[in-house]
């Protein structure tokens, strides 16, 4: 049985107007049917500016992809002002996605969502330990043979060009505790990159080490088009009861593209 994710991050809904925003919105919801995607994640910065009518918007849009969706904030997605910032943090979100960690499970696939974002911080993002531990529960709920994901906003893996944003904190602490609770492919955003690698290229582990995929969306609007080293795209994922494929598409002016491809075994 193969199963088939759609992952897009940074929406960044409300920072600006253009057709060309309207075409790739059209264009997505045909890919999403090309790929067959069981399952939409979105990983966070679905809005700019963290306000309701831009959750309503963004809300709108995915939901029009036609496919269960899996939706953690980002940085973006709380209010920019005090002190609504600390007094409602969430309150625009749940709104529209009742929970800040989601979760989705069928005989294909397992998605537990992580909430990386701080209000105290602007960029930079963690988890707590008891989102770790809960996130470890709830991955043991996995049907057997399903590839078990774990999303969140920030990045694990630094970014191929240039970047100021700093990866989650204790990356190294909550990577090993994701790991331990069973986690295979781990998606970000955050960076408007795409990065992927598999722990043992980068990690000291053993050969019988398990295998886990860290994988990051290039963002899939551009809120700075002028910003160098900012991709417009997204990315699939194909898993059978083998290999994890991860094709990265970008939008080329008229229609979503295949640029890259890489292929994981699983286990």
């Amino acid at each position: 049985m193969q199963t088939c994710i759609l992952h897009v991050s940074d929406l960044h809904v409300g920072a600006r107007k253009s057709q060309d925003d309207l075409a790739t919105g059209a264009g997505i919801a045909a890919l999403v049917e090309r790929v067959e995607a069981e399952l939409v994640v979105a990983t966070g910065d679905v809005t700019h500016l963290g306000r309701r009518g831009q959750h309503e918007a963004a809300a709108r849009f995915l939901r029009l992809l036609g496919r269960p969706l899996l939706v953690v904030p980002g940085n973006h997605d709380i209010p920019f002002t005090v002190p609504g910032r600390f007094t409602r943090t969430w309150r625009n979100f749940e709104r529209e996605w009742q929970t800040t960690e989601p979760v989705y499970s069928s005989d294909g696939v397992h998605a537990v969502g992580l909430n990386s974002v701080r209000p105290w911080r602007h960029q930079s993002g963690g988890i707590r330990n008891e989102q770790l531990a809960r996130a470890r529960a709830r991955m043991q709920e996995a049907p057997p043979e399903s590839l078990r994901v774990v999303a969140l906003h920030h990045q694990l893996v630094g970014a191929p060009w240039r970047t100021r944003k700093r990866p989650v904190a204790r990356r190294n602490h909550v990577l090993a505790a994701l790991v331990e609770g069973g986690a295979e492919l781990i998606l970000g955003g955050h960076i408007h990159q795409h990065a992927v690698c598999e722990r043992h290229e980068f990690e000291a582990v053993g050969a019988d080490a398990r295998a886990v995929v860290l994988s990051v969306a290039p963002g899939f609007t551009r809120p700075r088009p002028n910003r160098r080293g900012e991709a417009r795209g997204v990315v699939v994922y194909r898993a059978d009861e083998r290999n994890l494929e991860i094709e990265a598409y970008l939008w080329l002016g008229d229609a979503w593209e295949p640029t890259a491809s890489r292929t994981f075994p699983r286990g």
